[in-house]
């Protein structure tokens, strides 16, 4: 299945948060996206999933108006890439990676993690909170399950306990698009499983943000999740619907190796043929 033919389908009938069209992105040589064409509407929960070195963070870092593309045209909730203040553009756009977690100070409190998102700061600084700042940090602790952590430094935490921080800021400028790169990394079974139950009640939120989430592995998906983009050596795989996209064949083109599928209540599970 192409992706962009399904893409562009969906764009048609309602607003688009993220398109992609052509989209390449060489560096030293090295062709890291190649021709991409994706486009993510409004209300969607996309998944992208391939191996290591397939494009995911390259793609990310253009979705979340951090990196330009080399060639092509990457528009971002309306606005052109290239002809868009950038700083005007990312505080419309939550962001949760690891690259941004190392930005942020470990001995700030995680109240204060959480709300300086609002001033598209990683910390204090001379920036005044109302209540309102307080009360809406609070209550995203709280759906991530750490409100009780609110008053300790951040780098006390686990590391389950600071991607939930991590989502939770990015909620907190109440952003028209979340982008989640690797959120279950480095998390134990239990960390996991809390996350995705998480995750999968955000997704099933009507007012909540269309969501793009970037993993290695099909477990990682959350109930909820809509749409599946597939990338391998840069290049799109598969894209649309998950139930369409996603699938033993076009898994193991992605992966190179023969995988089935399964599927339970919304979750799904990959092991080699054999």
């Amino acid at each position: 299945m192409n992706g962009s033919g399904q893409c562009r389908r969906f764009i048609d009938v309602q607003a688009a948060v993220i398109d992609l069209r052509g989209v390449s992105v060489v560096r030293d040589g090295a062709t890291l996206l190649d021709s991409i064409d994706w486009a993510v509407a409004e209300g969607q929960r996309w998944v992208v999933l391939g191996p290591n070195g397939a494009g995911k963070t390259t793609l990310l870092q253009i979705a979340s108006a951090h990196s330009h593309p080399s060639s092509g045209e990457a528009w971002l909730l309306g606005e052109r890439m290239g002809a868009v203040d950038v700083f005007e553009l990312r505080p419309r756009i939550g962001l949760a990676s690891a690259a941004l977690a190392e930005r942020l100070p470990p001995d700030e409190s995680v109240l204060d993690v959480v709300r300086t998102a609002a001033y598209a700061m990683v910390g204090r600084w001379r920036e005044r909170y109302d209540s309102q700042d307080d009360d809406r940090a609070r209550s995203l602790l709280a759906a991530l399950g750490v409100e009780s952590f609110a008053e300790r430094r951040f780098g006390t935490l686990s590391e389950g306990e600071r991607k939930r921080v991590q989502i939770a800021r990015a909620l907190m400028v109440d952003p028209e698009l979340l982008l989640l790169d690797e959120p279950a990394a480095g998390l134990d079974l239990g960390g996991r499983e809390d996350l995705v139950r998480r995750l999968a009640a955000i997704a099933a939120d009507p007012y909540a943000p269309a969501m793009v989430l970037v993993t290695h592995h099909v477990e990682e998906i959350p109930p909820g999740f809509t749409h599946v983009l597939l990338l391998r050596g840069g290049r799109v795989v598969a894209a649309g619907p998950m139930a369409e996209a996603m699938t033993s064949a076009s898994l193991s083109e992605t992966f190179g190796i023969p995988l089935v599928l399964d599927e339970r209540a919304g979750r799904h599970a990959a092991r080699i043929t054999g």
